[in-house]
């Protein structure tokens, strides 16, 4: 018998699951690196010990050089510039914070990354630098399972504060050294990610990071890691009691390890304010911040009057408030933090750290910089640390799974914090249906990049992302929702997720089949739209007439409301999920013939008298992304 190869290879990933196993690369990081804050220039040197898990021979590797976009007319400057040109909803359509500053930029106060000689195993490789991307022609090809050792010498210079990263922040911050070193580039099954950094985030692969740090010992450095000399720097980082005792010299050297993350970030000033408590066994919670008046005075002045009568147009009282922010972050870390973990999984580091920087919020792992510490940014921020951090997306491609779910899980904290009990989403969903009835909306799975407008992108990643987990808690009922997240960080902690991932999971908890509401909700710009279209007595059957005048199939929840105060909640499955989600409370519920997807009717009968009833509403959860809700609703004045 003649077997072809394929069918050998196909036989043996039956019998050998090594063959169909998941792989992802790894990497173990160690910089050495000197930061001048005169010349706000960092020489460093670094050596990442590289391990190709993928079953292919690499030729090629990849960097990021993320800095080289704070350059007069690098892509991000462009791409800035020509969004700006666009008037959406009344309002040029750049990032607010970028615009066209990068243009302006002088010559000292541009960024850029260099590497100026890169080895392999000992031996210097061919490089070919374009703007943020390097590429490295390798001499000798990288076997799959091999470990080789890369050695670089690079230098950079830190921009002016533009975007994520940079000096002098807006409220005086010194240096916000996010996205600041040669980053090599994942390598997974769709290949190598090459996105340039034009604005969107990022994808990193996993490792281990040894960071040594070299600054003027006047500076604080907060970041990513843990501290290993603690008691050589002090600043509220020695133990408890512990005597600092300082090397002689004009410069400090800071040594952090980072365990298991894809990324390493820092922040440095004088002037930081340092704050540490430990919340729970192998915790700690660290806030780093300034109070610099000049800045925010200078923030203060360009607030609408509007803004400005909300601290009683007292720049003292805004200046007060803005610090009090700061100085509750522990105390609502402790309160939050148990809700959290309950709800998500375990936060497995052993600290981390609120970070005064940057220009708005922004996530790394172990860390967040942060422009102000309002209760929604600090919890947005850190609930980042379990997506993308902990289950890694790849954020070019997939923005709406981390910022969907930080959007998400940010709204549910807020309502447990406060004891609110009303629907936690309504503005996410509010804001997705002005989008889908806008010009604007394109698929979710567009990448980040490559979205006509900023504001069609900002609002599916984070609008629209969080519709997509609540409403699929809609399709496979509350306790299931709660059980797949948990489910998803068992089984994808320190993994990389995708949408498949998301739905598989979904499906094993459910019983359900979902990948139709990927396929509709994530992959077109399709809406649902059901509405109540008569209703009549039939012998002793009260009979509803539902319509479906969307394009998106979905289940559907009926409540029945009797004069008598009596509920009735009938439930009708979608026939695509070939299964019903649970009875998510103590109303009473019957659960009826699924919907097929090809008829636009359904007729639903239930027991009762027609002069009884008193309204019949639609999803009375608010968990349906219904685009018109006004024929959701009939009540009957009898």
């Amino acid at each position: 018998m003649k077997i072809s190869v394929f069918s050998l290879l196909f036989m043996m990933a039956l019998v050998n699951p090594l063959f169909a196993q998941y792989w992802q690369q790894k990497v173990k990081y160690k910089m050495d690196v000197k930061m001048d804050v005169q010349t706000n220039v960092l020489e460093g040197k670094q050596q990442i010990e590289y391990t190709n898990n993928s079953p292919d021979t690499l030729k090629v590797l990849f960097y990021h050089l993320q800095w080289n976009a704070f350059q007069p007319n690098s892509m991000m400057d462009v791409r800035s510039r020509e969004l700006g040109k666009k008037v959406v909803m009344g309002a040029n359509d750049w990032d607010f914070r970028v615009t066209d500053r990068i243009s302006k930029l002088k010559e000292d106060e541009t960024g850029y990354q260099h590497i100026k000689t890169l080895k392999l195993n000992g031996k210097e490789q061919k490089i070919v630098e374009q703007e943020t991307i390097l590429k490295v022609v390798l001499d000798k090809p990288i076997a799959p399972k091999a470990k080789v050792l890369l050695e670089a010498d690079f230098e950079a210079r830190v921009p002016m504060q533009i975007r994520r990263s940079g000096r002098e922040n807006a409220e005086g911050m010194k240096f916000s050294m996010a996205q600041w070193y040669p980053k090599l580039a994942e390598y997974d099954e769709k290949g190598w990610n090459t996105a340039p950094y034009i604005g969107r985030e990022f994808y990193g692969v996993w490792g281990d990071f040894d960071v040594h740090i070299t600054i003027d010992k006047n500076y604080i450095i907060a970041g990513t890691g843990y501290l290993q000399n603690a008691n050589e720097i002090g600043y509220g980082y020695e133990g408890t009691g512990e005597k600092v005792t300082r090397p002689a010299g004009t410069t400090l050297t800071w040594k952090f390890t980072a365990p298991n993350v894809h990324d390493f970030a820092w922040a440095a000033d004088p002037e930081f304010n340092h704050l540490r408590k430990t919340i729970r066994e192998g915790l700690d919670i660290h806030v780093f911040y300034k109070i610099s008046r000049p800045s925010l005075e200078k923030q203060y002045n360009t607030m609408s009057p509007r803004a400005k009568a909300r601290y009683n147009n007292s720049v003292t009282q805004y200046i007060a408030e803005y610090e009090n922010e700061w100085k509750t972050i522990i105390p609502k870390m402790e309160k939050g933090f148990p809700f959290i973990e309950k709800h998500f999984g375990k936060y497995p580091w052993k600290q981390f750290s609120f970070i005064q920087g940057g220009d708005g919020g922004m996530e790394y792992p172990m860390a967040t910089l942060l422009k102000g510490a309002g209760d929604g940014v600090i919890f947005h921020e850190l609930l980042h640390s379990w997506y993308p951090m902990i289950m890694s997306t790849n954020e070019v491609l997939y923005a709406w799974i981390d910022e969907g779910f930080a959007s998400f899980a940010e709204e549910r904290v807020d309502a447990y914090m406060k004891g609110d009990s009303s629907f936690p989403h309504a503005d996410s969903y509010a804001s997705y249906v002005r989008l889908a009835r806008s010009e604007y909306e394109e698929p979710l799975m567009t990448q980040a990049d490559h979205f006509n407008t900023k504001y069609g992108y900002t609002t599916s990643a984070y609008s629209k992302g969080c519709v997509f987990w609540e409403q699929l808690g809609y399709l496979i009922g509350k306790e299931n929702q709660d059980k797949m997240f948990l489910e998803l960080y068992k089984k994808y902690k320190f993994k990389h997720l995708d949408p498949q991932g998301i739905i598989r999971t979904a499906e094993e908890v459910s019983g359900m089949q979902l990948d139709w509401y990927r396929q509709f909700f994530v992959n077109t710009t399709r809406t649902i739209n059901y509405g109540i279209d008569s209703l009549w007595q039939e012998n002793n059957k009260i009979k509803i007439r539902l319509r479906n005048l969307g394009d998106i199939p979905m289940p559907i929840d009926l409540m029945l409301t009797f004069k008598d105060g009596s509920n009735h909640l009938a439930y009708i499955p979608q026939y695509l999920s070939f299964g019903s989600k649970p009875a998510e409370n103590s109303i009473r519920r019957t659960v009826h013939e699924p919907w097929k997807w090809t008829h636009p009717t359904y007729v639903l009968e239930v027991e009762g008298n027609l002069v009884n009833l008193k309204k019949a509403e639609i999803d009375p959860s608010g968990r349906l992304a219904d685009v018109d809700k006004q024929n959701n609703k009939l009540e009957l004045n009898w």
